[in-house]
């Protein structure tokens, strides 16, 4: 696994930039480094050696140099795509997976990705045209993120690359507030600095002539065979994942796995005997620590466990550590101890493999089984009466059947934004200091809607998510925290060939009465004990509601929502009222109060207090690289300056510089 980045144009000290944008996502590729720059791009890259360990540098070349790649994943048929390539006249001269690409590229430019097996997000550079090509993998599982700076186009594999660039100006993002407030992550392509983007996943882009197009290429859509027998759906699930496995298991290095006490990671371990595995907890009993379940598992399936306890003191530590990693606020819990599950992976093994992805493709999430239980309901009792009754069970304690009748109101495209739904439309409005900032969730949902009206509503969920959830939260999550301790971490539920074989199953065989992720875990059981596969889901439990009780940590949180830039944000005397509810146990609010505590901690990582002589300083640089870039360019095209015009120009934009650095230090 890797780290790409690069800009176009011009600014001082072109290589100490982009060394400096390459350095900090250092925690992506610690082997090795490789630059490319010529009059118009300048590209770096961070290494992490999987394949063709000695020989596979980059940058990466066509036979005659005139195109560049930087490249951030894998290729799992890469060797076959190869032989086809040499047989096409193309001369390779290493043994890796990054140079078919760029002779892919070469051979059948954006038609190539149809041809892609593997997670991917890469840069081709044309050096006779200057144009860029760029693409991210069909599910998003490798990041890209870019962003335009006067006219120049610069992109990385994360945002705080692109910070490093000295021209970019750093500006907060509401409308990326707004919709975190509601789904727990930034709703992509939007992020959390104003004008940086995502590519979004199964997207190409081109930048030509100073304009950026971006293009889809590929959407999971399901085309469900309802003369499929339950037998044929799990010998197709049992056949593809293997051979998924397999391919993911491609490496010069050893290959490990995370595990769980769910289904998911347990199938993936299933075919790693005498390899090894991964799983951390916490000491708050079973229910927050799945260690025990995976040891027993990991005994009867033959492999070496390894295991570690989370304290509470080393989870909130890390807080500020991963929301730094993440780049933007991720008020998934989880996201901790997947960091912490990387870490221990990481001292033993380079690669591991997850189980993400099953439940968005599969359909195994318990909120999928909703549609079924709601329908009675809403046949029978107009919606009036519904919405009546609905708030009436809003006003109820928390009792048996109050929340089947709030989610059975209303329409599936009213109730379900996604797996997360933390603040809506009413309490944003009250929580935020600026109120006009605020939209409802569905505003964001619609359009994936739309385009899966024609599904039955479980399959609607589904495309829903892959497209929202598992892109802005599962994928985020994953590749942020593997790769902040220099970990590639692979995902086989996510390959093309298992998603046609999952979009092909119809939806009783996805979520029915007898559990969710039906067909598959009749595939799982075939390699693992029942009681494995026919495991409830839970998640990756954490307990922020156990800590948020515990006074101590009641303080540290309040503490954060009494401070001056929950002031900046927030209206405090509702943020507080959240935090008391849930630690004097009259509801638990504790997700929405983790929401909030997260983004403060990350705004503090990313526009926290800064030293103002440091603001002053890098104004006036600033202000000297352009009266630099203008009295070079009145040199080349052969006028004059009169100095003593020159002079006043540079007093007048010194006075400029310092009320622009008083307006900042503001």
């Amino acid at each position: 696994m890797c780290g790409i980045c690069g800009f176009t144009g011009e600014v001082k000290d072109r290589s100490k930039t982009i060394k400096s944008m390459t350095e900090v996502i250092t925690h992506r590729g610690p082997d090795s480094e490789g630059f490319f720059s010529d009059d118009y791009i300048d590209m770096g890259f961070r290494r992490l050696s999987i394949i063709d360990v000695d020989d596979g540098h980059q940058p990466i070349y066509n036979e005659d140099k005139t195109l560049v790649l930087t490249f951030n994943g894998e290729i799992y048929n890469y060797r076959d795509l190869r032989a086809e390539l040499i047989e096409l006249g193309h001369k390779f001269y290493t043994e890796t997976d990054s140079e078919v690409l760029i002779h892919a590229f070469e051979e059948w430019k954006e038609d190539m990705l149809q041809k892609l097996r593997g997670m991917f997000g890469f840069a081709i550079y044309n050096t006779k045209d200057k144009s860029i090509f760029i693409a991210r993998d069909f599910f998003g599982i490798k990041p890209m993120h870019y962003t335009m700076i006067d006219g120049d186009f610069v992109y990385a594999s994360e945002i705080k690359s692109i910070l490093k660039h000295p021209k970019f100006r750093k500006e907060f993002n509401d409308r990326a507030l707004d919709s975190y407030l509601s789904f727990q992550y930034a709703v992509p392509p939007e992020t959390f600095f104003k004008g940086v983007y995502c590519l979004m996943p199964g997207h190409f882009l081109w930048f030509k002539n100073g304009e950026v197009m971006t293009e889809r290429y590929f959407e999971p859509t399901f085309n469900p065979d309802e003369n499929m027998t339950e037998e044929d759906a799990v010998n197709k699930i049992d056949k593809v994942f293997e051979n998924s496995v397999n391919a993911h298991k491609i490496a010069d290095v050893e290959v490990g796995c995370f595990l769980s006490s769910g289904v998911d990671s347990s199938y993936v371990s299933t075919y790693f005997a005498d390899q090894k595995t991964f799983t951390v907890g916490f000491d708050f009993g079973e229910k927050y620590n799945e260690i025990s379940w995976a040891s027993r598992l990991s005994e009867k399936i033959g492999v070496d466990h390894y295991t570690k306890i989370i304290t509470s003191e080393e989870f909130w530590g890390a807080v500020p550590d991963v929301q730094y990693f993440c780049d933007q606020p991720l008020a998934d819990p989880s996201c901790i101890a997947l960091y912490f599950v990387s870490q221990l992976a990481s001292k033993y093994v380079k690669v591991v493999l997850s189980g993400e992805g099953a439940d968005e493709l599969f359909g195994g999430y318990q909120v999928y089984r909703s549609p079924m239980h709601s329908k009675l309901y809403q046949t029978l009792v107009p919606y009036p009466i519904r919405k009546l009754l609905c708030k009436i069970a809003l006003k109820m304690p928390d009792i048996k059947g109050r929340d089947y009748i709030i989610r059975s109101t209303h329409p599936l495209e009213e109730r379900f934004i996604g797996n997360a739904y933390m603040y809506e439309y009413e309490e944003k409005k009250e929580l935020l200091k600026d109120p006009s900032i605020a939209t409802r969730p569905q505003n964001y949902t619609k359009k994936f809607y739309h385009r899966a009206r024609k599904y039955d509503d479980v399959t609607k969920m589904q495309y829903l998510d892959i497209n929202l959830w598992m892109v802005g939260d599962i994928l985020l999550k994953a590749d942020r925290m593997s790769m902040a301790n220099s970990l590639e971490l692979r995902v086989p539920f996510l390959d093309k060939e298992v998603f046609k074989v999952a979009s092909s199953l119809p939806t009783r065989l996805r979520v029915n009465k007898h559990n969710t992720k039906y067909a598959l875990r009749q595939s799982a059981m075939r390699h693992m004990p029942e009681d494995s596969a026919q495991k409830e889901k839970l998640g990756f439990p954490v307990p922020t509601r156990v800590w948020l009780k515990d006074e101590k940590y009641y303080n540290i949180v309040k503490k954060e929502f009494t401070s001056p830039t929950a002031q900046k944000f927030f209206n405090i005397d509702i943020l507080t009222q959240w935090l008391d509810t849930h630690y004097e146990g009259k509801a638990d609010t504790s997700r929405q109060v983790w929401t909030i505590y997260v983004f403060l901690i990350w705004y503090k990582m990313y526009f926290g207090e800064v030293d103002t002589q440091e603001i002053t300083d890098k104004a006036v640089a600033e202000v000297e690289e352009q009266i630099v870039t203008v009295e070079d360019t009145a040199i080349n095209i052969g006028e004059k300056i009169n100095s003593d015009e020159f002079d006043a120009f540079f007093g007048m934009a010194e006075e400029n510089t310092e009320e622009t650095a008083d307006e900042k230090a503001e």
